[in-house]
């Protein structure tokens, strides 16, 4: 049993569950990108390197631009929609310690995962004033979150999970 003082208290004061900043969120966006487009190439190359191990080498195939973007398009909103509809962040908001979750701080369901991940390219399309509530609003709520009835927060404390792993590890070499 572990006995707590208020300056302990203090000490593991963090981020968690306040709402994420715009820096933080354009960051993890942007790493989400990343990994989403080099996934997406990479399984291009793959598919092309077993077409290719298939048809004779006199067999050319155009791949069809159209074909390739639709595909794309379908690989980024199962990218998105999936992780935030199940666990409420992708490899990107993991990264940087952020979730998305319900308004009242729930967890996301598959249908606000689905309608943030459908409104997203529109907060897009507003030539950046959907995102201008991240910057001025209260709580941080871009218009994709605004339509999902989702919030950004920070998930995760660094700085409280370091002074617990040394607390840890001054009590086992206390013990020891």
């Amino acid at each position: 049993m572990t006995i707590t003082t208020p300056a302990d208290f203090a000490s593991d004061v963090s981020l968690q569950g306040h709402y994420a900043g715009a820096v933080t969120r354009t960051a993890a966006f942007a790493l989400d990108q990343t990994v989403a487009t080099v996934i997406y190439a990479l399984a291009t190359a793959l598919v092309a390197w077993l077409i290719d191990l298939v048809v004779s080498p006199d067999y050319t195939i155009e791949p069809h631009k159209g074909v390739a973007g639709v595909i794309f398009v379908l690989w980024l909103f199962v990218y998105y929609a999936y992780p935030w509809s199940v666990s409420g962040k992708t490899l990107g908001m993991a990264v940087l310690g952020i979730r998305v979750v319900q308004r009242d701080g729930a967890p996301t369901t598959p249908r606000s995962g689905v309608i943030r991940t459908l409104v997203l390219p529109i907060t897009f399309l507003t030539l950046g004033i959907g995102f201008l509530p991240i910057l001025f609003g209260r709580e941080r709520r871009a218009l994709h979150d605004a339509a999902a009835g989702t919030a950004v927060v920070y998930d995760w404390d660094a700085r409280a999970a370091r002074l617990r792993f040394l607390a840890r590890r001054n009590t086992r070499e206390r013990s020891a």
